[in-house]
C-alpha cells in the first residue's frame, strides 16, 4: 500500500468515524462503503473537508449484484441487489476514492442524488436510472437518457430478457411508430466449422 493511500485511509477513518461501513484496499485503490442513510452526508464531507478534498466526481454507475459470487456481497449490503458506485478525484491531494452505497429496497431501489454536490452527477444518475431503475431522490430531472420514452424495463438488470419486452416498427396505415410484444424466437446459434486441407500450411 502506497503512502498516499495509507494517508487517505487514516483520514477517512478520522473524519467519517462510524459512518465508514467498510473500507477495502485492493489493486492500489480504496473502496468506501456507506449506508444509504449516510450517503449524501458522507459525500458532502468528502467534498468539503479539507483533509479529504474530493472536488470532482469522475464517474457514477449502477450495479446489479444479483447472483454475484453466490451472494458473497451480502456481508456488507443493506439490501440484496442494487448499488451505486461513485468515483471521486481530489486534485488538491492527488488521490482517488471509490464510494459504494446499496439501495435498501430491491423492489424500488432508492439512493440520494449527489447532483447538488457535483454537477457531473446529472447524466450519470439519469443513466443509472434508465438502465438499472435506480431512483435518485432529490434529482430534479430524472428522465430516461439512452432508451426512448416508451421503453419497458431497465436493460442492464440481470433479469432483463436479451430480446427485450417490446419491439417497435413503423405502421404505414397508422402513419406512426407503434410498439408491440416481441415476436423474436430465441434460438441457439452454433458456428459451423469448415476445415480445409493445407489451411495455413506452406505451399
Amino acid at each position: 500500500m502506497s503512502h498516499s493511500i495509507q494517508t487517505l485511509e487514516a483520514a477517512l477513518h478520522d473524519v467519517l468515524g462510524s459512518k465508514v461501513k467498510l473500507l477495502e484496499s485492493a489493486l492500489g485503490e480504496l473502496t468506501l462503503t456507506v449506508s444509504a442513510a449516510d450517503y449524501h452526508g458522507v459525500c458532502q464531507t468528502l467534498r468539503d473537508d479539507a483533509r479529504l478534498g474530493f472536488e470532482q466526481l469522475m464517474d457514477l454507475c449502477g450495479l446489479d449484484y444479483s447472483g454475484y459470487k453466490d451472494g458473497a456481497h451480502s456481508k456488507f449490503t443493506d439490501g440484496p441487489r442494487f448499488a451505486v458506485v461513485s468515483h471521486l478525484l481530489s486534485v488538491t491531494h492527488n488521490w482517488r476514492l471509490r464510494v459504494r452505497v446499496f439501495a435498501v429496497s430491491e423492489d424500488v431501489p432508492v439512493v440520494a442524488s449527489v447532483n447538488d454536490l457535483w454537477n457531473s452527477a446529472n447524466w450519470f444518475e439519469r443513466e443509472a436510472f434508465d438502465l438499472f431503475g435506480i431512483v435518485f431522490e432529490g434529482h430534479l430531472d430524472l428522465r430516461r437518457l439512452l432508451t426512448d420514452y416508451g421503453f419497458v424495463g431497465h436493460p442492464f438488470r440481470k433479469d432483463f430478457p436479451t430480446s427485450g419486452h417490446v419491439e417497435m416498427r413503423y405502421d404505414a396505415e397508422q402513419k406512426r411508430v407503434v410498439y408491440q410484444p416481441v415476436t423474436i424466437e430465441p434460438r441457439e446459434i452454433t458456428p459451423r466449422i469448415i476445415r480445409e486441407d493445407n489451411y495455413g500450411g506452406t505451399h
